[in-house]
Formats: structure tokens, C-alpha cells, sequence
């Protein structure tokens, strides 16, 4: 690996761009464009100065969260479906301009419900039109992972279980767990991971986030008992657990643009200190993403490309972090075996393209 960040070269963005690539980690509320965003803000009459909206989208040197934005889609800007399905199908547009060729991304139901007057039935809905259309335009598949508020109460998390058995569809194919980590730790959602897999429901959690211990993410494997892992960090710190994870096969989907380690790591040392690249020395599966792509100023191949050009990652290395991606995706193995000798034939002719070495 190299030792320091480099600017990105053209050859590097334009293969980053072009090889075949899927979104794991990314949340539908954070990919509102901000032209869409003022659009609802206006229509609706939210308490949202231009000012406000302004800040929301603008990322500093020391980058704020982006929570309050997406609590603020949810109380005020949310009202229809017509909604949910309109930035479904502008984020798949976006996300398949980038040659990003299937999604899994996360929306949180609880708020949506409690803030729009909407029903699950009816968001859902809603979502999979959007996801839909976006398959017939773009080319791009889009499913589903309603995700739980972890600072809403537990019952709320098997409600939402509940609502997505009665709403059963094959595009909705497991859960996750976000919002603030911090006093809610895994434990408190038992009941709800268990229902969902004794139903037969795929199953992540972003754990050890905004430096969190490693507990939560020993937690989420050990008691949640999940598919994949979001985030993940501080999974370095305890090196016997590293090798547990890497011993399971536990791929992470990991954000080179996360806001907690662009504000507590110095800016000289961000790319060299961060935690992603330190991972796979360990034996560890990752898979890059752009998390909230809007409001982190980043796009898929933005993500990619910085595996190379700020963590020293190898073009041998991204190979492997799109194969970490088939296999952690909640597709069929058939799908998997298909795909696999597919896209690495697709990787090593635009490597050649490119001249890779």
C-alpha cells in the first residue's frame, strides 16, 4: 500500500467509474438532491430557511452529521407517496449513472409513518414503483431495507418487523438498524432481529460508528446474529475479534467519506489513521459505499476511487472489494456464481482499457 494520499488521477476516476459496482450502504433519506429537497421544503411551507437548506448540503473541512437533515425530510417534506417514489427513482438515476448495477439501501419507516400520515403498505409501495421505474429506465435493480430508528423505542423495531411480514415482497429482503449509536446498543433490538430471522429476513446493523467500542459490533454478530456489518470500525482495536470476523467471512460495508473520522482525525493524518485502511491488513472483508451521497459531496465512483487515491488500496484490491459485494448482497447463490466470473471479466477489461498494470 502506499504510504501517503494522492490526488486522484483521470485514468483512476474514469475506471472507477466504469467498472461494475453495487451500493450496500446508502440511505435513501441522504440521497435527496438539493433541488428536490427545496422543492418540498417550499411546497410543504416547512420552517426551513434558504440559509438552513444551504448549511444542510454544505460540507466543511470538519463536516457536521447529517442526521438533522434526515430528520427534518421526515417531519416536513415527506407528505405522499409520490414523494418517496420520486427520490427512489432520482437516487437509483443517480446511482446507475455511475455504473452502480444493483442497490440495497436502507429507509427508516417509523418516522415516515408517525411524521407523513402515510401507511407502511402505502410507503412501501410507493418506494418499490420508484425502485421499478428506475429498473426500466437506468437498468439499475433497487430493493428495499426498511431500517430501524435505534432512538425509538424497541416495540417501535418489532412494529416494523411486523409491518414489513404483513407487506411481505421479494424485493424487501432483510433489515438494518441506524440512526444515532450512541446509549443504544444492539441488545435493546433482540426481539425485533429475532423476528425477523425467524422469518426468513436478511439481517445488518451499523455498529461501532462515530468511534464507538467494539462491543456493539461483538454484539451485533454474537446476539443480533447478522448477515453483514455497517461500518464497523473500531473492529481494529480488538484484534481477536478481527480475526473472528474474518474467519466468519463477515464482509463490511464501510464509507471512506464518513463525517466522524473527517472531525476527530487531523487532516494530514485522516487517510493514513483511518480505520478503513487498516482493515483488510487484518484479514477483514470490505466493500466501499457512499452512505448519505448528497449530503457527503460523493458519488460511487467518488467512493471508489478514494479506496486508491487516499487509503493506498491496490486496482487488485478493489477487485476484491466488488467480489466482498456480491457475496454480502441479498441475492440467490445462483445469482452470486453468475455474477461473479461476469463483472471480474467486465473489471479486467476496463483495467486493460485503462492500462492498469
Amino acid at each position: 500500500m502506499n504510504t501517503a494520499p494522492t490526488a486522484p488521477t483521470p485514468e483512476l476516476t474514469a475506471f472507477a467509474h466504469a467498472i461494475p459496482k453495487m451500493e450496500l450502504h446508502c440511505h435513501l433519506l441522504g440521497t435527496v438532491r438539493k433541488n428536490t429537497f427545496i422543492e418540498l421544503a417550499e411546497r410543504a411551507h416547512a420552517p426551513l430557511t434558504r440559509e438552513e437548506i444551504e448549511a444542510f448540503y454544505t460540507r466543511g473541512e470538519k463536516p457536521v452529521g447529517v442526521l438533522r437533515v434526515l430528520r427534518a425530510l421526515d417531519q416536513w417534506l415527506l407528505q405522499t407517496p409520490a414523494d418517496l417514489e420520486r427520490i427512489t427513482y432520482e437516487y437509483l438515476q443517480d446511482a446507475a449513472a455511475h455504473n452502480v448495477r444493483y442497490a440495497e439501501f436502507f429507509w427508516n419507516p417509523t418516522g415516515t409513518v408517525q411524521c407523513s400520515g402515510m401507511s407502511y403498505a402505502q410507503a412501501q409501495q410507493a418506494i418499490l414503483s420508484g425502485s421499478a421505474a428506475a429498473q426500466k429506465d437506468c437498468g439499475i435493480r433497487g430493493r428495499l431495507v426498511p431500517s430501524i430508528d435505534r432512538e425509538a423505542p424497541p416495540e417501535a423495531a418489532v412494529q416494523m418487523v411486523q409491518w414489513m411480514l404483513d407487506n411481505r415482497h421479494e424485493d424487501v429482503p432483510g433489515i438494518g438498524i441506524d440512526y444515532r449509536e450512541n446509549d443504544r446498543p444492539p441488545e435493546l433490538f433482540l426481539e425485533a432481529y429475532a423476528l425477523a430471522r425467524k422469518n426468513g429476513l436478511k439481517t445488518t446493523a451499523h455498529a461501532s460508528e462515530f468511534g464507538l467500542p467494539w462491543n456493539n459490533l461483538q454484539t451485533a454478530i454474537e446476539l443480533l446474529k447478522v448477515n453483514r456489518v455497517d461500518h464497523g470500525y473500531t473492529v481494529i482495536d480488538n484484534p481477536e475479534l478481527a480475526q473472528r470476523c474474518a474467519d466468519l467471512g463477515m464482509v463490511f460495508t464501510v464509507v471512506p467519506t464518513n463525517s466522524y473520522y473527517l472531525r476527530t482525525l487531523a487532516p494530514e493524518r485522516w487517510a493514513l489513521d483511518h480505520p478503513i485502511r487498516q482493515m483488510p491488513s487484518m484479514g477483514l472483508r470490505v466493500h466501499p459505499n457512499t452512505d448519505d451521497p448528497t449530503l457527503h459531496h460523493v458519488n460511487p465512483t467518488g467512493a471508489w476511487t478514494k479506496m486508491v487515491s487516499d487509503f493506498g488500496f491496490s486496482i487488485d484490491d478493489l477487485k476484491g472489494f466488488m467480489l466482498n459485494g456480491i457475496d454480502a448482497a441479498w441475492i440467490d447463490d445462483s445469482e452470486k456464481r453468475s455474477l461473479r466470473p461476469q463483472w471480474s471479466a467486465e473489471f479486467d477489461a476496463h483495467r486493460s482499457v485503462h492500462h492498469f498494470e
